[in-house]
């Protein structure tokens, strides 16, 4: 709604800040008026304004001096700047300054409004944008403390501002593609695309088109053209994801894209010239992988220019309780839960288990709970609200509790999973075996938490 945009028009002629404001007030926005800098300045430190219309010509304080005034602020409003007496000069510093437009008078009302709309377009979309690169940054935040993630940080901001290729090595669920967005935003290549292609993830015979496009009719189904990936990330960075699962025909294509910065598109004869960088990660030994031929030795040493080990979950626990927590901030916001919290004896069990699925494990399972929180009936998540798996095998022994109680419910838990297993899940054979009756042992799985997953 217009009526939400405020004006301030700063003009020492009374007829132009009259027909200013009536005409503005008419199209729906919230206008004020002063005849000076000094009353501009004023008025802005009072009142946040999303529009300054300013007058060059303006007596003692100047619209230049005042325009320069007004972008020391912290969130500066828009200006446009308007005048009688233009000169080029005049104008080309009044952009340098920050002015959004310069308007000559006599003015155009017309021109004005487009203006004026175009102005306060510019500020929602220049908003936007930083809403959206706070967001990503915030979702693509490394976090850590542990000695491996200070050092894999440390080993960002080295290799970020360089175009050097980058090879990251890491579990399934470590976290590479947040790696390889870090290296992207804080590259000079931030602004540009970064575009991520999961090699695993797409077929064969399709890959090839996805990532170097191709022409109409080129091959059956081929009703158009298309862009493939490398041009889409032209001047930014293409992440290939899995690379190691890519094939040798499209390794040698990769390959000869990285010698040469071009490419020509499937059925197409004209090259396609690209300013990309290239980030890949694997989960494989890609040593082992040329061993067996299935992975191009040359290939291996243009993308292995600078290596990156992403550590696995399990040998950094010091950061599982910050990664937890984060996590649950992030989804309680997402699914407009309270706030929740995990007990110590919660976040004993998290440090106690070997996360085979690293992060992403984790971070499947704090959604999870966040999902079914409203049923624990408590702001904090207890150690009998997590699921079964976390306690099996031994991971975790009935130690270091705040209280015997809490120490004799995670000894509980873990004995009845145990049997459970042993007797595979048939409750009247488990409790045979525990020495209880069927209908108590319901009660006490019910009261730890233990959801009778097969029967």
């Amino acid at each position: 709604m217009k009526g939400t945009h405020s004006i301030l028009i700063v003009d020492d002629e009374a007829g132009i800040r009259q027909s200013l404001s009536s005409i503005l007030r008419e199209e729906g926005y919230r206008v004020e008026a002063v005849a000076s800098g000094e009353d501009c300045l004023e008025a802005v430190a009072s009142n946040p304004y999303d529009l300054v219309l300013l007058d060059v010509w303006l007596p003692k304080m100047d619209g230049l001096a005042t325009l320069e005034k007004l972008q020391q602020a912290e969130a500066p409003p828009m200006v446009v700047m308007i005048s009688g007496h233009g000169t080029i000069e005049t104008a080309v510093r009044a952009t340098k300054l920050g002015a959004f437009d310069y308007v000559e008078k006599p003015l155009s009302l017309e021109k004005i409004i487009v203006v004026v709309k175009n102005a306060l377009e510019h500020q929602r979309l220049a908003a936007e944008n930083r809403r959206l690169r706070a967001e990503l940054a915030h979702r693509s935040a490394i976090l850590g403390d542990s000695i491996p993630m200070k050092a894999l940080r440390q080993q960002i901001a080295l290799a970020a501002p360089t175009n050097g290729r980058v090879l990251i090595y890491g579990e399934s669920g470590t976290g590479k593609e947040l790696v390889a967005r870090a290296l992207h935003a804080q590259s000079p290549r931030a602004a540009m695309p970064f575009v991520e292609v999961n090699c695993a993830a797409i077929p064969e015979e399709l890959i090839e088109s996805e990532l170097f496009g191709h022409r109409k009719g080129s091959f059956t189904g081929a009703s158009e053209d298309k862009v493939g990936k490398f041009q889409k990330a032209d001047g930014g960075t293409i992440f290939l994801d899995e690379v190691g699962d890519m094939s040798l025909k499209t390794q040698s294509k990769v390959l000869r894209v990285l010698e040469e910065q071009r490419f020509e598109p499937i059925g197409s004869t004209q090259p396609v010239s690209v300013d990309v960088r290239v980030i890949a990660a694997t989960n494989k030994r890609l040593e082992d992988e040329i061993a067996r031929g299935t992975f191009r030795e040359d290939l291996f040493y243009r993308l292995n220019v600078i290596p990156f080990t992403v550590p696995a979950l399990r040998e950094r626990v010091e950061d599982i309780p910050v990664l937890a927590r984060h996590f649950l901030e992030e989804f309680s916001r997402s699914y407009r839960r309270k706030p929740l919290a995990l007990s110590a004896t919660a976040l004993e069990v998290l440090t106690r288990y070997s996360w085979p699925g690293n992060v992403r494990e984790l971070k499947n399972l704090i959604e999870r709970l966040v999902i079914i929180s409203p049923q624990f009936g408590t702001d904090t998540i207890e150690a009998h609200h997590l699921p079964p798996e976390l306690f099996r095998g031994g991971r975790l022994l009935p130690t270091n509790h705040a209280s015997l109680h809490e120490a004799r419910a995670a000894y509980e838990r873990e004995f009845i999973l145990r049997k459970l297993e042993e007797n595979q899940w048939n409750m009247s054979r488990t409790a045979v075996a525990i020495g209880v009756e069927r209908s108590h042992l319901y009660r006490k799985m019910k009261s730890l938490g233990i959801t009778p997953t097969r029967q």
